[in-house]
């Protein structure tokens, strides 16, 4: 089989990818043993693939493939899908790694222009192993796009006086533009007061009343939004995924995922049920929905047949389960029941690999839009 392919990149507004037109011709002559694509999910893989023999570099290949990914519109939500249509991943490593080489960029050309290096301070307070683990990625992720870290760790003795006053000196630091306190705080730090002590400008989770006020207000813009949220909106948008007018479902409704993200999925003119522990029958709710988001902390909580047919599955949760066939003695799993909701979704993420990544990822992003926003300040002043 011979394939030649032909590609146009157009100019676009930039809150929307490049376009891409992708012509595939197969000649006759083809030997009878051809490959097939059983799913729609196949096609961006196909494109890149083609893309990817124009391409010699590994960036110009890792953006043809994230390029081809944005601009394929599926159709989620329909009762009459083949099984070949299910089960496509949506890959967060792939799509927060173009993410991270956006920000890297964005980086080198905030330095060129306005000589700032933007900065990222992570307060850490107690020995948490997965609060550990969660720090250094941010970090090591942090370093390698060019972002300037500041580490804080604290023993969970620190007096909340203390761990406020560090916060201050941290506001009055004009190389700092974000600041991270790792969520949960050991016993006894109440976390709104630490938060809201976090000014607003710096508010790097986008957690604070301002911020979320913000995302609440029609017309209004929040200066960082919450990192979550914000990376599966940006995993809907890169797997071409229209929630105009699709009917969500968020399981959990916690300030840092659920409600953040219902408000998100509103402002993209999704209509949106938000289910919590008082909910009645979560199940009737989930089957009514083109697009599930998950964030309750339970392990596979949401059962296959919950879900729509050709429905889009987005599993925020990342819980450990005991394994003995592996030498940790656990394995992650998300609050979604991965094997039988996967039979019934068009789309669905991975845990691990799936939001996790998405969130780190669009950390960074806001750090270089605070350190952006705090350097235009300072030119106008």
């Amino acid at each position: 089989m011979e394939l030649s392919t032909a590609f146009s990149v157009g100019r676009t507004p930039p809150c929307e990818p490049p376009a891409i037109v992708a012509r595939v011709v197969v000649k006759p002559s083809a030997p009878a043993a051809v490959p097939t694509f059983g799913t729609t999910a196949d096609c961006p893989t196909i494109l890149a693939a083609l893309a990817m023999m124009h391409c010699t570099r590994t960036s110009r290949r890792r953006r043809v493939r994230g390029l081809c990914m944005s601009r394929i519109r599926l159709s989620v939500g329909s009762d009459n899908l083949p099984d070949g249509n299910l089960g496509g991943l949506i890959d967060g490593k792939a799509i927060a790694a173009d993410v991270r080489q956006e920000v890297a960029e964005q980086v080198k050309q905030l330095s060129a222009e306005r000589g700032v290096t933007p900065g990222l301070a992570v307060v850490l307070v107690g020995d948490r192993p997965d609060s550990a683990v969660y720090v250094r990625n941010k970090t090591v992720a942090a370093k390698e796009v060019g972002i300037s870290i500041l580490d804080y760790s604290f023993p969970a003795t620190v007096s909340e006086a203390e761990l406020l006053k560090c916060i201050e000196e941290l506001n009055g630091n004009s190389a700092i533009h974000g600041i991270l306190v790792q969520l949960p705080l050991p016993v006894g730090f109440d976390e709104r007061i630490v938060l809201a002590a976090i000014d607003v400008r710096k508010d790097v989770d986008g957690l604070s009343t301002l911020n979320l006020g913000s995302l609440a207000k029609p017309g209004d813009s929040p200066l960082a939004v919450p990192c979550t949220p914000a990376g599966c909106m940006e995993l809907l948008r890169r797997s071409g995924v229209d929630v105009a007018g699709k009917e969500c479902v968020v399981l959990g409704r916690s300030g840092i995922v659920g409600m953040p993200m219902a408000l998100l999925l509103l402002e993209a003119n999704a209509t949106v049920t938000m289910c919590h522990s008082r909910t009645q029958d979560i199940a009737s709710v989930c089957k009514r929905a083109d697009i599930v988001v998950a964030a309750v902390g339970k392990p596979r909580f949401v059962k296959g047949d919950w879900l729509k047919l050709g429905c889009v599955v987005l599993d925020v949760g990342i819980n450990r389960v005991e394994d003995t066939t592996r030498k940790s003695g656990y394995r992650l799993v998300g609050d979604v029941d991965f094997e039988s909701a996967r039979g019934k979704a068009s789309l669905i993420t991975p845990v691990p690999g799936g939001v996790g990544p998405m969130t780190i990822a669009m950390l960074l992003h806001n750090t270089v839009r605070l350190a952006n926003a705090a350097s235009s300040v300072k030119q106008r002043s």
